[in-house]
Formats: structure tokens, C-alpha cells, sequence
């Protein structure tokens, strides 16, 4: 029997109504086969909207969407009980529009409108997307800052709807969800640059798993606008209002904020974080706001970004009242801090964390700052040989117990008593009047990070050493009540000296630099055990005053060895790098 189709007019397409009118034995209806061309240029919204509205009107199923590319001038509403369903599963390999393949949607709509209706709207109970590409033709890298676009997928006031096996190549905001109760997002890839996921008002535990935000689709570069522009303007996960969100497996690379914990007018979040990964970025984990029962983040890894200067992994605003509770992280990277806690009405725990670097522009920062609040670090290893943790005068508790680190745990304590330290590694370092009376530090060996501060990292030609900035300090161990002569051997440059410069005590000059090889000051008798002195010098170029140099840092002198001396003090000379009597020094010139 040969069978007459008649033609309906849709949003300005012809659609044949015996299609979208067929009832599906298997619950299943086909774009293509219902007259959607992926041929990138054919809009195709009408025909996807009527198999949408039909398979709603059937009581639920499958629309799916076979390989092709499928231009869609409109926006999509998944209604009640419908799934949009493409082939994608998980190949996050596409590095351009144009190399797209599978199931790709190509949005044009909504560009310059952020609040206009999402791209795929998720409309009822149940609704859901899945394995399908998404890309917007009409992006450019060179737009800075990007164009802004709706949401790419949205869903409000809805249960259980599902955003699954998809790719959001290159949308302005990924996917935002309001009130989108038990919502599960799972194995989602792409680049989304303003922001990835928003979540808020989700009073029943949502679930975000397995999602790899990274620079698909770009020519990612540190110094290019556009990434630059993600990288310090953009947000790959925010979470406002949330009642017991599990995130796990999530990743992001290149965004300002990895991991953003905010406060809407509902309110903030608490939840379940495990595996969280954030790299490339200026701050990995901002917590603005947290509800009393807290942020639980397990098995974090957390990465500064490349070429900042002032990256921190996890900061703790001074407006948050919850916790923020860390176990098993680790930090490592370009970074000033990782952890920066700054309420004085919230809780920061760490346990059993690792921190491998900090101090980036070598200025003298902790590991861990804590500035207010309540603070508790147990069980964690420090890797470099810097102050591990700086404890405010505004803390009211910081208890620091059974830490590890390889110069001995040091903390800079601020708050007297209210700090509580115990059974932490000590310095293996044994001073001893004898010893604080003659001992040499080997600036740039290993173990001189307890005696420097602001420096920059280690060097060595035929030694080792290390550059001072304009401002760099010496923490030095002293014997009490006796003076003693101090003595800063490697190379001065003339281009380091300056009116101003040479070594200060509380801002009062014991010697002034001269080019050379060598500075001696007389230091006088001080009260207790240690002094801070401050070098202070004309910060240079190399690349400006070096012919043939391309060196772009600013540096001080270069630095070898540091040497004190009490005036009663005998021959022999105590390493303080490796805590071992050295040979007989030569008699003080």
C-alpha cells in the first residue's frame, strides 16, 4: 500500500505530520528519517523540535540523532520523559569546529543574549541529553572576551534530569542548572569559556561525575588573548545553593577558577567532593561561602597557573561560616600559597595532604596562611624546604600536629598560645652556643631555606647560588648578648648598587653594598637567638643591561655563602646547611 504524506508547517519547515503523528513500537524516533539533513547548512529545527514535542506527547522515549552535522538556527525543549540521543560516548580528542564528528549539533542561536532560553532547555521529570557534540560555527578565538551566548543546556524547576556522553566544545556557559533536583551530569568533555557547570537551589543531592573541562577546540596558549582571558576571567565549576552535591572524577584546565563555591540568595553549598582536579589555575578552589556542615574535598590534585605570580590553590573568603575540610590533596605547580584561609567565622582542616611547591616569586609566602578562624593541619607532608605554615594574630585556634617536612616543620605563630603544636618533624639542625658563635651557610645547597627569605631559587656553575631581589632577608641564628661579625660573599654588580642599598637591622644600615665580592657588617649583640636582616639593593635586568643576554628577571647580588662570627669565637666552623663541624675556617680577614 502506498502511503501519502501530508505536510505540516513548523517553525517555517515543512515536516511531514504521518512521521511526527507514527506511534513508535520501540519508543524510538529517528531525525533523519523524519527529513533532518546533517549537512551543516540545512536548519533542522523544526524537524528536531516535532519529534521532541511527539515523543513527549507519546509519554516518553528516544529521539536520536545519527552522524551528521545539524545545523539548528532555534533552541530545543526536551519535554518530560524524552531523551535526545546522539553516538557520542567519549572520545574528548576534537581540537576544532571543523574536526567535529558524530552526532554534532551547531548552534547559532542566542549570540549576544546570555539571558535569552538556553540552547537544549531539559523542560520536565526525566528529561535528558546524551552523546551528542556540540559546537557554536559562529565562535572565534580571536572574539576577546568572548561573545556571550545562553547556556548551551539548562534545566529549572525539574527531578532527575540527566546530561550524559556529551561534548560542549566551545559554548560561552556550558550548562546551568536551578532547581534541577537529583540532576546527574556524567561524562561530559569541552571547553565552555565563561563557565562550565553552575549549579543552584538543588534541595536533593545531585550527582556531577566524570567531566574533563580542558582546551578543546582552541590553540591553547598561555600569552594568547583568549586564553588568557579564560584563564583569568573564567569559572569551570560554581556551586551555589546545594544540599549533599557528590562531585567525582572532575577535572579542569586554563580557567581563573577551578572550583567555585559561591552564595546566591538561597544560600551555599555542602556536598561530597572526590577527585577533583584542577590545573593552570589562579585560584583552584575559591570558597566564598559554605554551609555549616561543609565541603568535604577528597583526593584533590591542585596546580597554579602557569606564569602567575600570585596563584593560590584554596582560598577560604572571610565572609564563608562552614568548613572547608581537605584529605589527601596534593599541591604542586606555579604557586604563591595553597591554602589561604581568611575567615574568622569558618573551620579549614587538612589531613594527610602533600605540598610540593610555593613561594614562586620566592617573597618569603607559607604554604599555608592562615589569617582567622579555626585551623587544623594533621598528618601532612611539606616537600620544600620553606616556613610551612604562617599562623595570624587574628586565628583563634590553629592546632598543627604530626607534620612532616625536610628542613623540620617551621611555622611562623602569631597567636601565641592559641596556637597548639606537637609531635611534629623538628629541625635536625642542633644549634649550640659554640655553634651559633662560627657557622657558615652554603646559599644555594641544599637545607639554606631556613636561613633565606625572598631569594630565587636554587643555581649552580661552578658552585651553588642564588640571586637576591631588591628585598631579601637572612634569618640567622645568633649567640645571645655577644656581637658578631657578618660576612656575604659571591658577586655584587655594580648595577646593584644603589644610595640605599646594603644590609639593614629594623631599618637601621650596618653596611652598605659596594661592587665587589664581598659584604662584612658588624652585627651587635642581640637579645636572643635569631636576627632578621634585611639585603637591600637596586633590582637590574640582565636582558637590558647584558649584551646577547635574554634573561627577563630582575636580580640583586648572586649570593654564595654567608658567614657569622662572635668576636670570642673560635677556628672551628659549624655547617649550618647539614648541621656537621666543617674543617678550621682560615683566620677572618
Amino acid at each position: 500500500m502506498r502511503l501519502t504524506l501530508s505536510l505540516a508547517l513548523t517553525a517555517g519547515t515543512l515536516v511531514p505530520t504521518a512521521v511526527l503523528g507514527q506511534e513508535s513500537p520501540t519508543g524510538r524516533w529517528d531525525v533523519v528519517a523524519a527529513g533532518a539533513v546533517g549537512d551543516g547548512a540545512t536548519d533542522c529545527t523544526a524537524i528536531f523540535q516535532a519529534l521532541l514535542d511527539g515523543a513527549g506527547q507519546a509519554g516518553g522515549g528516544v529521539v536520536e540523532v545519527p552522524a551528521g552535522r545539524f545545523r539548528l538556527d532555534g533552541t530545543l525543549t526536551v519535554p518530560a520523559n524524552v531523551t535526545l540521543q546522539g553516538l557520542f560516548r567519549w572520545a574528548p580528542s576534537m581540537n576544532s569546529v571543523a574536526a567535529a564528528t558524530g552526532s554534532v549539533l551547531c548552534a547559532y542561536a542566542g549570540r549576544g543574549a546570555p539571558e535569552g532560553p538556553a540552547f537544549i532547555r531539559l523542560a520536565g521529570d526525566n528529561a535528558g541529553v546524551a552523546g551528542v557534540v556540540i559546537v557554536y560555527p559562529e565562535w572565534s578565538q580571536n572574539d576577546v572576551p568572548p561573545i556571550a551566548y545562553p547556556p548551551c543546556v539548562a534545566s529549572e524547576d525539574t527531578l532527575n534530569v540527566s546530561i550524559q556522553d556529551c561534548m560542549l566544545l566551545n559554548p560561552y556557559e556550558g550548562i546551568r542548572l536551578v532547581r534541577a533536583h537529583r540532576h546527574l551530569v556524567r561524562n561530559i568533555t569541552g571547553y565552555p569559556s565563561f563557565r562550565g557547570i553552575f549549579v543552584d537551589e538543588c534541595y536533593d543531592i545531585g550527582h556531577v561525575e566524570n567531566v574533563h573541562l580542558w582546551p578543546f577546540g582552541t590553540a591553547y596558549d598561555p600569552d594568547n588573548a583568549y586564553s588568557k582571558w579564560v584563564n583569568t576571567q573564567g569559572v569551570a565549576y560554581e556551586f551555589a545553593r546545594t544540599d549533599w552535591e557528590y562531585v567525582s572524577n572532575t577535572f579542569c584546565f586554563g580557567y581563573g577558577v577551578g572550583y567555585r563555591f559561591s552564595a546566591s540568595e538561597h544560600g551555599s553549598a555542602n556536598g561530597n567532593f572526590l577527585g577533583l582536579g584542577a590545573d593552570s589555575c589562579e585560584r583552584a578552589v575559591l570558597v566564598e561561602q559554605a554551609q555549616p556542615p561543609g565541603l568535604l574535598i577528597t583526593n584533590g590534585e591542585f596546580v597554579g597557573r602557569w606564569g602567575s605570580q600570585q596563584a593560590v590553590c584554596v582560598e577560604v573568603g572571610p565572609e564563608v561560616e562552614g568548613v572547608v575540610s581537605l584529605s589527601n590533596c596534593s599541591f604542586w605547580g606555579p604557586i604563591d600559597r595553597c591554602v589561604w584561609m581568611r575567615s574568622a567565622n569558618g573551620q579549614f582542616t587538612a589531613s594527610a595532604c602533600h605540598f610540593v611547591h610555593w613561594d614562586n616569586r620566592n617573597v618569603g609566602s607559607p604554604a599555608l596562611q592562615i589569617d582567622a578562624g579555626r585551623a587544623l593541619v594533621q598528618g601532612c607532608s611539606f616537600h620544600q624546604d620553606n616556613l610551612d605554615v604562617r599562623v595570624g594574630p587574628a586565628v583563634e585556634s590553629a592546632i598543627l600536629t604530626a607534620n612532616q617536612a625536610p628542613g623540620g616543620f617551621r611555622v611562623e605563630n602569631q597567636a601565641g598560645d592559641r596556637t597548639v603544636m606537637g609531635l611534629n618533624q623538628a629541625d635536625p639542625i642542633v644549634w649550640t652556643d659554640e655553634a651559633r658563635g662560627h657557622y657558615r651557610v652554603e646559599i644555594g645547597a641544599n637545607g639554606d631555606g631556613r636561613y633565606i627569605s625572598g631569594f630565587g631559587g636554587r643555581e649552580r656553575l661552578e658552585a651553588p647560588f642564588r640571586w637576591s631581589t631588591p628585598s631579601s632577608h637572612l634569618i640567622l641564628p645568633v649567640p645571645t648578648g655577644k656581637a658578631c661579625t657578618v660576612t656575604l660573599e659571591g658577586e655584587i654588580p655594580i648595577h646593584a648598587v644603589a644610595a640605599d642599598s646594603g644590609l639593614y637591622l629594623e631599618g637601621r644600615l650596618l653596611a652598605a653594598l659596594v661592587a665587589g665580592n664581598r659584604l662584612v657588617a658588624e652585627l651587635p649583640p642581640m637579645p636572643d637567638g635569631q636576627v632578621r636582616l634585611e639585603l637591600r639593593c637596586q633590582g637590574w635586568c640582565p636582558q637590558e643591561v647584558i649584551p646577547g643576554s635574554t634573561d627577563p628577571r630582575t636580580l640583586g647580588i648572586l649570593l654564595r655563602t654567608v658567614t657569622v662570627r662572635a668576636t670570642d669565637a673560635g677556628d672551628a666552623v659549624f655547617g649550618a646547611n647539614t648541621g656537621q663541624w666543617l674543617e678550621a675556617a682560615p683566620p677572618a680577614e
